[in-house]
């Protein structure tokens, strides 16, 4: 059984079996999109330009009809629009008439959602406190940074209280102060209960926020999941050593044969098995061991230090959002990028 059957239905939030479109031309945006986002945590929707986030969005807030649309949204089937009470929304490039303040606004939007008068008082209290702009409430907003913009806007999309919020690049043009701000705004949100699912381009921002994340690759998911789980069969410890040929003196301290001497254009060669069977490769600086379990170095380390070799360090790897990015766009047939851009179908003569 697999991480997501054993969680209850009732417990996602989204939980997608089958989501197409298909545009005019035969233009195919989505390819059968399956998505799960479980409650109460921070999801990450990321993809080169033209891989669909913005389709998906858009028919999940039902601003597009799907061609195909199996599963639901909030425990409804996608397309209710009653739901929507209760989904918090920022659009990527959102605009804020500039002669309102940061109060009117989150009044407005209170008002255009529902909410009474005097609950919006004191949500809006409440929502300029925890984005940091209470100072700035009276001030119009034409005054306003683009980060003291975005602040107003993750505002307005908690103003009616959502169970579900969805955020289009909240960190788009903030300085690093601002985006550290948010990163932290958006923890506390989480733990406070609410749902967060966000749309970015800013990876390293997703990595440290978000509890898992899907990559969508010319309209379907390459992969989902926790970080740790997409990352798993790649993980390993790396062992530094101090010395100016480490070839032969880590075969001959784990007793294997000696490698070639790494050439220029090589980072790393096969090295061989340990006993223990954890495959063994050479880097520039030492030893690289293909395991997660800290114990299972132990005897290795303990080799180096018998035969007398200098450890520098030794750490645990493991690849990056990025580098799980790259690995999705990537042609593994001819080794470019795949052309941005949405799939045409066969009958109208395009590319698959």
């Amino acid at each position: 059984m697999t991480a997501a059957s054993s969680v209850a239905p009732s417990e996602w939030v989204i939980d997608l079996e089958h989501v197409s479109k298909t545009y005019a031309g035969g233009v195919q945006a989505l390819r059968g999109i399956e998505m799960k986002v479980r409650r109460g945590e921070i999801f990450g929707l990321l993809g080169p330009n033209g891989a669909g986030k913005s389709t998906l969005v858009k028919i999940l807030l039902t601003i597009i009809r799907p061609t195909q649309a199996r599963g639901t949204l909030l425990g409804h089937p996608v397309g209710h629009k009653p739901s929507l009470a209760r989904i918090g929304y920022l659009p990527e490039h959102h605009r804020f008439p500039g002669y309102l303040t940061g109060a009117q606004i989150l009044d407005f939007y209170g008002a255009m959602s529902g909410v009474p008068r005097v609950d919006r008082r004191r949500r809006s209290a409440e929502l300029l406190d925890l984005v940091g702009m209470t100072a700035w409430a009276t001030r119009r907003v034409r005054g306003y940074s683009k980060g003291m913009r975005q602040r107003i806007g993750i505002a307005q999309a908690l103003m009616a209280n959502p169970d579900l919020v969805v955020l289009d690049e909240p960190t788009d043009g903030v300085d690093p102060v601002g985006r550290r701000d948010i990163r932290a705004m958006l923890l506390t949100l989480r733990d406070r209960g609410n749902t967060i699912f966000l749309n970015s381009h800013l990876l390293s921002e997703l990595e440290m926020v978000c509890d898992r994340v899907a990559i969508l690759v010319k309209g379907k998911v390459f992969s989902q999941g926790t970080i740790a789980d997409l990352t798993a069969h790649r993980q390993c410890f790396e062992i530094e050593i101090a010395d100016a040929d480490p070839a032969q003196t880590l075969a001959s301290a784990l007793n294997l044969p000696p490698p070639a001497t790494l050439q220029a254009a090589a980072d790393a060669v096969p090295l061989g098995t340990l006993p223990s069977g954890i495959a063994a490769t050479l880097t520039r600086t030492g030893l690289r061991l293909d395991t997660i379990e800290a114990r299972d170095i132990q005897p290795v380390i303990d080799a180096l230090r018998a035969k007398g070799c200098t450890i520098r360090s030794v750490r645990a790897l493991r690849p990056s959002l990025e580098d799980l990015f790259m690995e999705a766009v990537i042609d593994p047939g001819t080794g470019a990028a795949h052309a941005p851009g949405a799939v045409e179908s066969a009958r109208q003569g395009g590319p698959q």
